[in-house]
């Protein structure tokens, strides 16, 4: 399919207003009051990272309340639960440290940008930090803030996203158990879905932190 593709900045440019001189003047290079305490608040973020040729990944981030904590007004340290173990996210920033953290706060309409270069701490005092349930996280993602600012409820208020009836009831769609079975090998009997999604399940039950 053809499509009418912008290739310049001066294209894009004539296509948008310019950005108020409000929007250009909030971006900010350390934390202040405000986020400060708007990641005492999160228990959920976003971290984007790329590879040295480019390969792209945002990788879902959630723990308890102000689990991105303070280094310093310049430095934040988010740290690495279990997850899959592909370890997408901590590959990329070896390869390349340049990352993008989008924090939210539920029921805020608002979210915090954080862009910055990133790099992977094992120092035992850092860990402690984010010791929870007696479990201590195999890394830290520390974090040299570039640029940090506030983005608007736009997107938010557009996608209703905390809004109850707005959720979607997870029956319409298959477990993830099953989902992935039917991308890897559809020929697998219900019996071998079924020990996928009870492994699944426990998983998230037992291996959190």
């Amino acid at each position: 399919m053809e499509y009418n593709v912008i290739e310049s900045l001066e294209e894009l440019r004539q296509l948008y207003d310019s950005p108020m001189d409000m929007v250009l003047k909030k971006q900010k290079s350390e934390l202040d009051e405000y986020s400060r305490k708007f990641l005492s608040l999160s228990a959920f973020a976003v971290l984007s990272t790329s590879s040295m040729n480019g390969s792209m990944d945002c990788s879902p981030r959630g723990d308890y309340q102000g689990f991105i904590q303070e280094i310093d007004s310049k430095t934040i340290a988010i740290p690495d639960r279990p997850g899959n173990n592909r370890l997408d996210s901590l590959s990329n920033i070896i390869e390349n440290p340049s990352v993008g953290v989008l924090s939210l706060v539920s029921g805020f309409s608002e979210c915090l940008r954080i862009n910055g270069t990133a790099k992977i701490a094992t120092d035992t005092d850092l860990l402690e930090r984010f010791k929870y349930k007696e479990k201590l996280p195999k890394s830290v993602i520390v974090v040299s803030i570039n640029e940090i600012y506030f983005h608007c409820a736009k997107a938010i208020t557009r996608s209703n996203l905390w809004k109850g009836e707005s959720q979607v009831n997870r029956d319409v769609m298959p477990s993830l158990g099953k989902i992935l079975m039917d991308q890897i090998d559809p020929s697998k009997s219900k019996e071998e879905v079924k020990k996928v999604e009870e492994l699944i399940d426990n998983r998230i039950k037992t291996t959190l932190y």
